[in-house]
């Protein structure tokens, strides 16, 4: 093979000395308000998942997604009349062309989507892990046609492999696929593939099109018989289940395995990361209950990779060959500059704008 592209070479170590300063920080700065805002409040609820030492207080047992809210904010999963009018406002909207939906109504869609995966499946409770996959996630997202999205990268505690993403910029896989995957460059592929499910709209239009095909007659008749609470709220939710359960269609699918191949090789990761991964998911038994879910949803792993083959060629071969880097060892690069960072700072910092008063 050809020597690597210096480009992607700079790339790359952009990522590194980029994840290195976060592990420092405890947070990279998200690119714009939104942005920002979106990994606060993911930074918030990884440090209120692990709080300093207190007395032990009695707990009531937590309810599914409990943690829903510290992760993307406030409001995502309103109650009585607020969860009924907001599921009924985004039925409606998507019932519309999706040029009526503008990015704070997609960003919207999304958050109650988010709520739906969070709802069956809770957060794993590894600290580092999810400031890791965070941390690479916002990297590869920056590189993509949508940038200024609020990304949000987690990692759900669940043992299949499995990968999801939400309008306005939500991905989520599982700890199943962390742990199967063989090196960064493989995860790299993955999250790449669902963040141009996000910018090309795949979910949009999958809920438009369902909620264009009856949707709304449904709880237009629920009104008349005075649930419309209880029916708008339950078929948004039931809209969100059946496009997980069901995926997304073919062509969406070869669109984001032709884009996520090059958007990782763009963000400085070995191109054939996500052909790897379909290789294994080639040879990955139809009733094993790990990659059911995966499988199910997804056209046959042999068919995508002929049709990678046929869009890459050869034309990445010179982006290939790169050091393996497994995730683990990603992981203790990443926490040891953590640790050496905070090592490294003063005991006692004066917040701008203030001054130490001197003695005379």
């Amino acid at each position: 093979m050809t020597p690597q592209s210096p480009g992607i070479h700079t790339r790359r170590l952009t990522w590194l000395a980029l994840a290195a300063l976060a592990a420092g920080l405890a947070w990279a700065p998200a690119h714009g308000q939104d942005g920002a805002k979106a990994l606060n409040l993911l930074g918030s609820f990884l440090r209120q998942a692990a709080p300093a030492e207190a007395p032990a207080q009695p707990q009531q047992p937590a309810a599914p997604g409990g943690m829903l809210g510290n992760l993307l904010g406030a409001g995502l999963a309103p109650s009585g009349g607020n969860r009924a009018a907001s599921a009924g406002n985004l039925i409606g909207l998507l019932s519309q062309s999706l040029e009526q939906i503008d990015e704070p109504k997609e960003i919207e869609i999304g958050r109650q989507l988010a709520a739906v995966l969070l709802g069956s499946k809770p957060l794993h409770p590894d600290m580092a892990l999810q400031r890791y996959v965070n941390q690479l996630g916002r990297w590869i997202s920056l590189q993509s046609a949508r940038p200024q999205l609020p990304w949000t990268f987690a990692v759900l505690d669940d043992p299949g492999f499995n990968a999801f993403a939400a309008p306005g910029g939500y991905v989520f896989v599982t700890k199943g696929l962390v742990d199967q995957v063989a090196g960064e460059a493989e995860l790299a592929g993955i999250l790449a593939h669902e963040i141009n499910h996000v910018t090309g709209k795949h979910h949009l239009q999958a809920m438009a099109k369902s909620a264009r095909a009856g949707l709304l007659t449904q709880v237009i008749g629920s009104q008349v018989r005075g649930e419309l609470a209880g029916a708008v709220s339950a078929q948004f939710l039931s809209l969100g289940r059946d496009l997980y359960s069901r995926g997304l269609d073919q062509s969406d699918e070869f669109e984001a395995d032709r884009n996520g191949v090059a958007l990782a090789a763009r963000a400085g990761f070995d191109p054939y990361g996500l052909v790897a991964v379909l290789q294994q998911l080639r040879t990955a038994a139809p009733d094993n209950p790990l990659f059911a879910l995966s499988l199910s949803t997804h056209p046959p792993a042999q068919q995508r990779l002929d049709l990678l083959e046929q869009a890459m060629g050869n034309r990445m071969d010179n982006l290939a060959g790169q050091p393996a880097v497994t995730v683990t060892q990603r992981m203790e690069g990443l926490e040891a500059a953590r640790t050496a960072s905070r090592a490294d700072a003063p005991a006692a910092s004066v917040p701008a704008g203030r001054r130490v008063p001197v003695k005379k």
